[in-house]
């Protein structure tokens, strides 16, 4: 998961996509870069950290131009060098950049092939670069001395072609104007919309609604599965659908964790979603506990807060937020080690002792993946004087890893791996748990957008929209992914002698 935006507006747009950043920081914490375009000169500028520490006045003052696209960095199997921070640039043709989010499934046959045949070099391990390479190339087989609309749509309808995955994409041609489309199963999110000024019309395009409603744009819709947006530097805008066979199929984890609440991702408000998905959780405890002894419902912040609320109403419980959250403090999903996520949890959170002392309390969190956290919070929770100490988690167990941008570990890293749920309760340390169920989960979103005809859950159940994978496959995302294979590539970069023509 990253965040990107892009914009074409009637002044200059460097401000505007920063400010888009910051709302989207969530989406990625390890880098961040902004490239506009000012006549056909390019004004770049990203590096490693956050978007407050990335861009000082100086860069701001430098990044001219009404056409710009943005980039937040949350790495899966990458290296963490600032050289594989985006947005990224090709001189040929015309000069383009990308920014991308999601996470190819085929990227080393494409590696080979843009070697082999297109004669293209990739010089990073990321597939953000094969995928830029990609459009490039194909941009460069169709495209005549002046770039047409259709040229553009052509090049897009053969990178869905050649690309297998999950794909959201703005790119910026230069002299011409951005490009953005969507793999053609809709996994990763993005919008656009609209914003006007006496000047005429600006347009965005980015992950989450939510960028566009802090920067005053009104949202058009979402970008379909397989639809490219062609918006002109004269804010001419075209679209096309460039992918023949679609099933709209967006990540369910968007709704349990990644999005900001305050987002309407695919006509369906990750509020709302969160609210039911309490409401669920709630029913399957009274059906389980019809006799319960609760006292309180307290949330892991931030996201589980709001299916929390309605949760406690059901129960007919008290809500409280005895968990206080140091708000400097990155998320440890996406923390790079699981000692560095295992430190970052006292760090993070500290307990209110009187919300906890004597009492039977119902933790709930959104998700439970490694355990790291929840195992840290429950001994908190004890510590504190809790009486007992239940858990209940917004989302089913994690038992299979992601493939679509999403940086779940190998299998065996997950607490859910091969235990069941009173086992996991054990190893938790909480007198009884209780997971959502998976039709329980899609439900609370599925009937809000008629359109959406199912929901990658690949996570939960093991099916992954865009077909199986072999073992092989997963062998390789485990060598990529696992918290070994993590440190010993930050190791290898410590010492600069990181490989990156081989991801692992």
């Amino acid at each position: 998961m990253c965040g990107i935006v892009g914009m074409v507006g009637r002044s200059d747009v460097g401000f505007d996509l920063y400010d888009a950043l910051t709302v989207l920081q969530h989406r990625g914490q390890d880098a961040a870069g902004i490239v506009t375009c000012e006549g056909d000169q390019l004004h770049l500028r990203k590096s490693n950290g956050l978007v407050r520490d990335v861009f000082r006045q100086d860069h701001m003052n430098q990044l001219k131009g009404n056409m710009g696209i943005a980039h937040v960095r949350y790495p899966t199997a990458g290296s963490s060098s600032s050289a594989e921070a985006q947005p990224m640039y090709v001189n040929s043709p015309y000069g383009i950049c990308l920014a991308h989010n999601g996470n190819l499934t085929n990227d080393e046959d494409l590696n080979e092939d843009l070697f082999r045949t297109d004669r293209r070099h990739i010089n990073t391990s990321s597939d953000s670069e094969v995928l830029l390479n990609v459009f490039a190339h194909e941009l460069q087989r169709i495209a005549g001395l002046r770039l047409a609309p259709e040229e553009v749509f052509e090049a897009v309808r053969r990178v869905h072609e050649r690309a297998i995955g999950a794909y959201a994409v703005v790119i910026m041609i230069i002299g011409y104007g951005i490009v953005a489309f969507r793999d053609p199963h809709g996994i990763r999110p993005i919008c656009f919309g609209k914003r006007s000024t006496a000047q005429g019309d600006d347009y965005m395009v980015a992950s989450e609604s939510v960028a566009l409603d802090v920067l005053g744009f009104d949202l058009a819709r979402d970008i379909l599965p397989g639809e490219a947006i062609y918006i002109q530097t004269n804010g001419t805008v075209h679209t096309r659908q460039c992918a023949p066979d679609t099933v709209y199929s967006p990540c369910i984890f968007e709704h349990v964790y990644l999005a900001r609440p305050d987002s309407v991702i695919d006509g369906i408000s990750v509020y709302k979603a969160r609210l039911k998905m309490g409401e669920k959780l709630a029913d399957k405890i009274l059906r389980l506990y019809p006799d319960h002894d609760i006292d309180v419902v307290i949330p892991i912040p931030d996201t589980s807060c709001t299916a929390a609320l309605p949760m406690a109403h059901r129960l007919g419980v008290k809500y409280r937020e005895g968990l206080v959250k140091n708000r400097y403090i990155g998320r440890t999903f996406i923390m790079p080690g699981q000692e560095e996520r295992r430190k970052s949890v006292r760090r993070k959170l500290n307990t209110v002792e009187l919300e906890f002392k004597d009492k039977n309390v119902l933790l709930v969190d959104d998700s439970i993946v490694r355990g790291t956290t929840s195992r840290q919070i429950v001994q908190m929770a004890r510590e504190a004087g809790a009486n007992k100490v239940y858990l209940a988690s917004a989302a089913p167990p994690v038992r299979y890893p992601n493939v679509y941008g999403i940086d779940m570990p190998a299998a065996c890293e997950f607490i859910a791996h091969n235990l069941e749920e009173h086992e996991i309760a054990d190893a938790l340390g909480v007198d009884w748990l209780v997971y959502q169920d998976l039709e329980d989960l899609k439900s609370c979103a599925i009937g809000i957008n008629q359109q959406v005809e199912r929901f990658d859950c690949s996570v939960f159940d093991g099916d992954y929209v865009t077909g199986g994978f072999d073992e092989d496959y997963f062998l390789r995302v485990e060598s990529l992914r696992s918290d070994e294979a993590k440190q010993s590539r930050a190791r290898m970069e410590d010492l600069g002698t990181v490989d990156l023509h081989n991801k692992a």
